[in-house]
């Protein structure tokens, strides 16, 4: 097969519609990874904020690896799911995002347990809201963008607020950044149908 050149024209327009292919996809597969990550962060730190408040004892902090032990086999199941399209390049862009910030959250997490005292709850809060808007600036969704930085902007809110309602702040926040614009995804998806 020959490749054809594309004239700068062409080629904005292949993107236009690759950017487009991607957006619906994503309101096709009904927002699925936001909800799964979303809900289940929510779940996790309701869990541990009620255990912890409970009983003061810090031990139940090693719930919170739930989260991934979760949402990764929970993902897995979701991607296989939907891969029965052609992957495009805008498709794997945000798979990579989310991997860069998945082991990076991992990493930090693991650290903030074994090695270093961190403001996790802060840390955690302010690197998913950067990929959750650059996943929204990517696929030009406004709903995620505004989502992702109103999950970077009150990350701080994280570090004001001390103790256990920390948890309660940073579940909250989860709730706004990823949970809210899964169902819109979910919605817009519907509508689209």
């Amino acid at each position: 097969m020959e490749e054809k050149q594309l004239n700068e024209k062409e080629s904005l327009e292949l993107i236009a519609r690759m950017i487009q292919n991607t957006q619906r996809k994503l309101e096709k597969g009904n927002g699925l990874p936001f909800l799964t990550w979303g809900y289940t962060t929510v779940a996790v730190s309701l869990l541990v904020w009620y255990l912890f408040s409970s009983t003061g004892n810090p031990y139940w902090n090693y719930l919170w690896f739930l989260i991934p032990v979760i949402g990764f086999p929970t993902m897995m199941l979701i991607i296989r799911k939907q891969e029965k399209g052609v992957k495009t390049y805008i498709d794997r862009i945000i798979g990579y995002v989310w991997i860069a910030f998945g082991i990076a959250g991992l990493a930090v997490s693991t650290s903030a347990v074994f090695v270093w005292n961190l403001p996790i709850l802060f840390i955690i809060v302010l690197m998913m809201g950067t990929g959750t808007a650059i996943t929204g600036m990517i696929i030009r969704f406004k709903p995620i963008i505004f989502s992702g930085f109103a999950g970077m902007l009150f990350s701080f809110l994280c570090l004001i607020v001390k103790g256990y309602d920390s948890i309660l702040v940073f579940a909250l926040i989860f709730l706004v950044m990823m949970v809210i614009p899964g169902h819109i995804l979910n919605w817009k998806g519907r509508k689209n149908v």
